[in-house]
Order: structure tokens, then sequence, then C-alpha cells
């Protein structure tokens, strides 16, 4: 069992991913870790975590709990500083990194911030292992089809991102560094059907950017087995991707609307945003290879190709403009993932399902 008896270190580990990942590792399906530390720089965010597997029924409950001496520990500490990188990673045996800046206007007005923490802090992990000796097994660097020919600066910043974990093998040889990118997460925190959700209780307008602009589309639990996928299989300097379908943000604004009468509005599209997204570029495709579900893109240096290359899977690149499914299949899709309106209002006394 890949987990088994392992200790984890998840960084930005209260995301929605993070989150569902820590949820799905403490089930023992990869084998029970040994020790699984949530390491983040929001205390609130860390608090109601906790108490949800304490069975508390408020973040406001007074707990008394033994922080370090049990299997699910939570640490303050920000991937920006090298010391509390340092501090984390020490005793790591798999590090995943989630920690991001990933909201895409956010980023393009504050666009040092997401370098900061979406280049500098994996440079951070990088430097501890490497300065350090530290003995890590994995490191796997959450990224986004974003990074695939970015335009915009969170695409940017977690296209470094891939580069820096890449790269790291060639002098950190002792420690698999590998990446995951995937598209949009349905009902991630920030996206676009929590608002869409709003929106509708609210009575409408449904807003919209561009009709025809189309997003993959994938459950959390995907991008986690996405994650799984990878530590399973993935070789150095090699990054998994999923093989999802994609939508329209008109057909999803349709398929959660049903048969309510409101109105959609077109807002334009916002700053640093593509109409389509991309998980393989074209330049990609001819060192990708397919696992299954996923396709791995094979790293472009020399040093850890090693062998003959593995015969292309794909003959041009991977966008969600080419993969799009109907009004009806969003539906469905949608459904089967009980991301319905209706469904969401049932789930946990009406919170939208993160």
């Amino acid at each position: 069992m890949h987990l088994e008896d392992k200790r984890i270190l998840v960084t930005g580990g209260t995301g929605s991913m993070g989150k569902v990942f820590v949820k799905r590792v403490l089930s023992g399906e990869l084998g029970m870790p040994k020790k699984v530390v949530v390491f983040s720089r929001d205390e609130a965010k860390q608090h109601t975590m906790r108490i949800s597997y304490m069975n508390r029924g408020a973040a406001t409950d007074e707990v008394i709990y033994r922080n370090f001496q049990s299997l699910l520990e939570f640490r303050i500490g920000d991937v920006r500083s090298y010391a509390d990188v340092c501090s984390a990673v020490k005793d790591a045996d798999i590090v995943v990194n989630a920690a991001a800046l990933k909201q895409v206007p956010t980023c393009e007005y504050f666009p040092l911030q997401a370098i900061q923490t979406n280049c500098l802090g994996p440079a951070n992990i990088v430097q501890a292992i490497r300065e350090n000796g530290y003995p890590v097994e994995t490191v796997v660097g959450v990224s986004t089809d974003k990074a695939c020919k970015p335009v915009n600066v969170m695409g940017m910043t977690k296209a470094v991102q891939e580069r820096i974990f890449t790269s790291a093998n060639v002098l950190n040889a002792q420690t698999r560094f590998i990446c995951v990118r995937y598209g949009n997460v349905l009902a991630s925190r920030g996206s676009v059907i929590p608002l869409f959700h709003d929106q509708i209780r609210g009575g409408g307008p449904v807003t919209i950017t561009v009709p025809d602009m189309t997003r993959f589309l994938l459950s959390i639990d995907q991008a986690v087995d996405t994650v799984f996928a990878a530590l399973k299989h993935a070789k150095p300097g090699e990054t998994y991707i999923p093989i999802a379908p994609s939508a329209t943000v008109e057909n999803i604004a349709k398929a959660l609307i049903g048969k309510r009468k409101i109105k959609l509005k077109v807002i334009g599209i916002r700053p640093g945003e593509k109409i389509h997204e991309i998980l393989i570029s074209e330049e990609e495709s001819n060192r990708t290879a397919r696992r299954g579900d996923y396709y791995a893109i094979l790293p472009m240096l020399p040093e850890l190709r090693g062998g003959a290359p593995a015969p292309a899977a794909m003959e041009t690149e991977y966008s969600s403009a080419g993969s799009v499914v109907d009004l009806p299949a969003t539906v469905k899709l949608l459904k089967a993932h009980k991301l319905m309106v209706e469904d969401v209002q049932n789930t946990d006394g009406g919170e939208l399902l993160r």
C-alpha cells in the first residue's frame, strides 16, 4: 500500500482538494498513514476542519485537543517562508503542494503575491529538501489547465511551479518530484457553480462571461484520484492529466437553471480568462503517453527521459473545445455529482458543496 505508515504533508490542506484528499488518505484506501499534517496559514479554516473530525457542532465550540499527538495534525505556516517549510518538510515522507493563489482576476491585480505563493513556495520546498538532505520520498505539485499555454498570471505562475518541480529531479535524485494538472473542479471554492447556485436562489439573472466558453469538468474526488494515480505510477518529472469531459459555460448555467424562469446575462470575459482551456499543448503532445484513464506528459529534460520515448498518445493539443458534451449530457454529469441546486440545498443544512 503506497501510503502505509507514511508521514504525509499537505500544504494548503484546508482548500477544496486538500480537504477531500486528507479525508480519503485517512480512510486508508492506499494504506493507513503514520501521520497527516495539514499545513496552511488560515487558523480559522484549520479550526473548522479540526472540529469536523471531532464531531463538534460549530467553529466556536470549545475544543481541547492534543494536536501533535494525533494522527491528523494541523500546523500554521506559510509556504512563502523558508523556515516554516523546513520545519514542516523535514519529517515528511510525501509532500502534496496544494497551496496556491488560484483565482484568475486576483492574480492579475496582484501578480507579485501570486509569484510568492505559486513559485517561491515550491522553490522553498525544493531548496529545503536539497540543502538539508531531508529524506522526502515524493513531492506532488498540484497544477492547473491554466498552466498550459498560459495567458494569465495564475497560469504563468503555475507553469513555473511545474518546471521548478520537474527540474528538481536532476539535482535531487533521492526524491521523486511529479505534478498533476487538471481543469475546473466542480463546485470547488471560488468556482462558477457556487456562484450560479447563489444567483439562482436569488432569482437571477445568472451571469455568464461568454456563452461558448468551455471548461474541463471533473469532481473533487476525480482530482484526488489523479493525485493518487500519480503517487502510484508517475515517474520522476512526469505530469499526470485526467481524461475529462468539458462543457460550455452556457450549458452549465442552463443545466442548473432547469425549468426555472431565470434569465441569462452575458457580462463579458474577465481579466486573464481564456475562451477554451488546454490540458496538453500541441508541443507537449509528442511526449505524452496514455496511462489508463490518464495522460502522462514526459519531462522534456534529457536527463530525466532515459530510454526510448513512449509512442505519442495524441497528435494535437488536448483542449476543452474538443470534448464538449451537449446540454443533456451536462445535466446528467451535474446530477451524477449531486450538484444541481436542489441537491445542494439538501446537503449539510443548505451549505454549498465545497
